[in-house]
C-alpha cells in the first residue's frame, strides 16, 4: 500500500520510512508525491494536528496518507514545550536553541523531578470511509547537557536511561522503542487486514 507522509520534516519522513519499508509499505514523501503544502497546526492537541494535515493532503491527492504530530513533554513545565515543541524556542530557532531553552528553564532542577515523555499521534486516511488515529510514547527524563549526534530534535537531551540520550541510539533501535516506532506499530496492527 503507497502512503503520502504528510510532513515536511525529513527526520519524520526518514524514520517512517525506515518504520513502514520493511512491513511491505510503500511510504512517499510529500516531495516525491508531487506536493506542496505548509499546514497550520493550531490544533489543541497532538491529534488535532495529525488528523488536520492528514486531511489536507488527503484533499489534495486524495490517496493513502499518513500524519504525525509528536513532541515533548516535561511534567516539570506542566507538559510543556507539548504541540509548541518545534517552535518552543521561537518560529526560526534552531534544535540547539529549542534543547538549551528547555536546559535552562530545568537549570538545578533535581533529576527526579526531570521526567518527561515523547509523544506521537499519527492520523491515517485510508479513503473516504477509513481513517485510524493512534498514539504512542516513550517515557524518560532530560539530562543536563545534549548527549550523542544520531536523531534529531529534543533527543539529544532526552534519556532513555541513566546515561543514554536517543541520540546516542543507533537508528534501529530507537525505531524499535521510539514514540513513533509505537504509534507506527500501532498503525499497521490496524492496517493488517487492508490490501497492501
Amino acid at each position: 500500500m503507497k502512503l503520502v507522509i504528510a510532513t515536511n520534516n525529513q527526520g519524520k519522513v526518514r524514520e517512517i520510512k525506515e518504520m513502514l519499508e520493511p512491513l511491505g509499505y510503500e511510504p512517499v514523501s510529500l516531495k516525491d508525491a508531487g506536493i506542496s503544502i505548509e499546514v497550520v497546526e493550531d490544533g489543541e492537541t497532538f491529534a488535532e494536528n495529525a488528523h488536520k494535515k492528514a486531511k489536507a493532503v488527503y484533499d489534495i491527492c486524495r490517496c493513502p496518507v499518513i500524519a504525525d504530530d509528536s513532541g515533548l513533554e516535561v511534567d516539570f513545565l506542566g507538559g510543556a514545550p507539548g504541540i509548541y515543541s518545534a517552535r518552543y524556542a521561537g518560529e526560526d530557532a534552531t534544535d540547539e536553541q529549542r534543547i538549551q531553552k528547555i536546559l535552562d528553564e530545568l537549570d538545578g532542577v533535581d533529576e527526579s523531578m526531570r521526567t518527561a515523555r515523547f509523544v506521537c499521534s499519527i492520523y491515517c486516511i485510508i479513503d473516504d470511509d477509513t481513517e485510524y488515529s493512534v498514539r504512542g510514547t516513550l517515557e524518560g527524563h532530560i539530562g543536563t547537557e545534549p548527549l550523542g549526534s544520531n536523531g534529531f530534535g529534543y533527543d539529544p537531551i532526552f534519556m532513555v536511561d541513566e546515561d543514554t540520550s536517543v541520540a546516542m541510539l543507533p537508528a534501529e533501535e530507537k525505531n524499535r522503542i521510539s514514540h513513533r516506532a509505537s504509534a507506527i506499530k500501532q498503525l499497521t496492527e490496524i492496517l493488517a487486514g487492508q490490501d497492501k
